[in-house]
């Protein structure tokens, strides 16, 4: 099957700024991860990575629910194949699995901005990105428990932003958590208000687009490589970055700048 920009379920604007946003645009259904949202995010992913016009990405969602998860009926029905299912359900956790893995390892940052429901994978996606906030009716879950289905795949997410105990705390429970616990856990940044949510996430955007987009990149993948290294690896491998990151015209003109007091110009390489 091939697939190509549905617009209808996801909304897709790059301002002059340079900021893209995703919007998950399917509110009866939730904003499910279905095959065909999931493969919309990996096409706009993909085109964002080697776009140099784009520099931050948000995603968010129109409607109550920022996204329930994958697509249950989708699923349901697949076990009406002579597998019962199994080749549709690997294929379908292999392309979101690509996914999550594509907002970590795409060189733009890319920000959560979340005015609705988050569970399942959609709670995976909130975890995924690089940073995170909320309105004041926002909540998260890793509900799979209650229908006899870990969350086995949002848990990887889960489990490298939050601690141990509450990652296991929202995968073996499946409760809802407030925006306010899910700051205090580490789940998201910061919790605003309804009415200024979109601003204030657009604000964080626009800061981060005026920074050297060679640096962020650099700085992003090394953050994301380095985390499961020994203390002494890690160490090894970010002076190594830092050495090669000085080296690059952008750190050259950002120090001038800052010494001369001036604002830098950057050439993004």
């Amino acid at each position: 099957m091939s697939f190509k920009r549905n617009n209808s379920i996801l909304k897709n604007t790059l301002s002059k700024e340079g900021v893209m946003r995703l919007i998950l645009n399917n509110p009866n259904s939730h904003n499910v991860l279905s095959e065909v949202m999931m493969e919309n995010i990996q096409i706009s992913l993909d085109e964002a990575k080697n776009d140099n016009k784009t520099r931050v990405i948000i995603i968010s969602a129109e409607g109550p629910t920022f996204s329930a998860g994958h697509d249950l009926k989708e699923l349901k029905s697949a076990r009406q194949n002579s597998d019962k299912g199994k080749k549709y359900f690997k294929k379908i956790m292999q392309k979101c699995s690509k996914m999550m893995q594509s907002i970590v390892k795409n060189p733009k940052p890319i920000i959560a901005e979340v005015s609705g429901v988050a569970t399942a994978a959609g709670c995976q996606l909130v975890a995924s990105c690089d940073l995170a906030y909320a309105g004041p009716s926002a909540k998260f879950a890793t509900p799979g428990v209650n229908i006899g289905l870990f969350c086995s795949t949002p848990m990887v997410a889960l489990s490298r932003n939050i601690s141990n105990k509450h990652s296991m705390e929202m995968l073996l429970t499946g409760d809802l958590i407030s925006s306010d616990k899910a700051v205090k856990i580490g789940l998201i940044n910061e919790m605003v208000t309804e009415d200024v949510l979109q601003n204030f996430v657009l604000e964080k955007a626009l800061k981060i687009s005026k920074k050297s987009s060679m640096t962020l990149k650099i700085g992003k993948e090394a953050f994301y490589n380095q985390i499961d290294m020994t203390l002494s690896e890690a160490y090894d491998y970010a002076s190594n970055v830092m050495v090669e990151n000085m080296l690059r015209f952008d750190a050259d003109e950002g120090i001038d700048a800052f010494i001369t007091k001036r604002k830098p110009k950057w050439q993004d390489k």
